[in-house]
């Protein structure tokens, strides 16, 4: 499953272990009588994912971590910064929650992780969120961000190397990011891309409009949402900057795509793969058997996995 393809076994159920199955019974289990997305006011709804309720954990705050804001489109945009003494290059990071939750501090294990093991610094975004910020808030502030860090990685961090990435609509906001940096400031400098269950079509992909009502984290009423929040008008859904599988993506870093089987995103990370490959750029990805959306948070074998195969790629890109 490495490299430019993978086994189709990974799609059989035979294929996902007993824990996964376990992890996937308790997302059920959580979701069986939640209320419905549009029902629960976005405020509510952050609240409680700071919290660590429902099905994602709240994860612990490091001392380690340094916080700043740079001048943005908008305001002040927030940077969490985790650095090891000397950084071999830097990491800009988006975190995810369908452009309408989550928070730059609520990745400090990741962004430890990135530090202690690949001598990374790491720099998380604290974008503006949907719906109070719809299009193009969320992208501009991503884009002021990378700005300032290829303006400034060197003084701040002795290094030029610079990758990018993130989570579901962190995965978008980077793929839009990469879009802007070479089409705006001709730059393509960033030397690796960790597109991780990435959301890439606003229109909808076929695994998405067929999953259905089960909400194995996301389903097909949620994720329709969410889009609906982020980018409102339906005339901006066929446009690069928010559907980014609709841009000439010939220029742009290697890339990772990683995703979970029993995610409704399954086909945004198939396509976007595939086109990532037919603009000429080298692209590699990984499927997990019986990932839902998010897998990579809720333990087990899977998300051990995952943070060992996304090492590698970076390790690799490193070199």
């Amino acid at each position: 499953m490495t490299g430019s393809g993978f086994d189709p076994a990974v799609f059989e159920d035979s294929a996902i272990d007993e824990e996964t199955r376990a992890i996937n019974a308790r997302i059920d289990k959580v979701f069986e009588n939640a209320p419905p997305i549009d029902t629960v006011p976005p405020q509510v709804m952050r609240d409680a994912r700071a919290r660590g309720e429902g099905v994602f954990a709240a994860r612990p705050k490091t001392e380690r971590a340094v916080v700043r804001d740079i001048e943005g489109p908008g305001g002040p945009v927030g940077l969490r910064i985790v650095a090891p003494a000397a950084p071999r290059g830097v990491y800009l990071h988006f975190h995810g929650g369908g452009w309408v939750n989550g928070a730059n501090d609520q990745n400090d294990p990741l962004l430890l992780h990135f530090a202690d093991r690949l001598g990374l610094a790491v720099v998380s975004v604290n974008y503006r969120l949907a719906p109070e910020n719809p299009y193009p808030a969320a992208p501009d502030d991503c884009e002021a961000a990378a700005r300032w860090l290829v303006a400034n990685a060197r003084s701040e961090f002795g290094t030029d190397w610079l990758a990018i990435g993130g989570e579901s609509a962190g995965a978008h906001l980077a793929a839009v990011t990469l879009l802007r940096m070479r089409d705006r400031h001709g730059y393509n400098g960033f030397e690796a891309a960790n597109l991780v269950f990435g959301v890439f079509d606003m229109a909808l992909t076929p695994s998405v409009r067929n999953w259905g009502p089960r909400r194995l984290v996301l389903n097909t009423h949620s994720i329709a949402w969410f889009r609906d929040v982020f980018a409102p008008d339906p005339a901006t859904w066929a446009s690069p900057d928010v559907s980014p599988i609709q841009g000439d993506l010939r220029g742009l870093p290697p890339a990772l795509f990683t995703c979970g089987t029993l995610d409704p995103l399954l086909d945004d990370t198939l396509f976007m793969h595939a086109r990532w490959m037919a603009a000429g750029n080298h692209a590699q990805i990984e499927l997990f058997p019986g990932g839902a959306h998010g897998f990579s948070s809720f333990g087990g074998p899977l998300a051990k996995r995952f943070t060992a195969r996304v090492d590698r790629f970076l390790e690799e890109r490193l070199g």
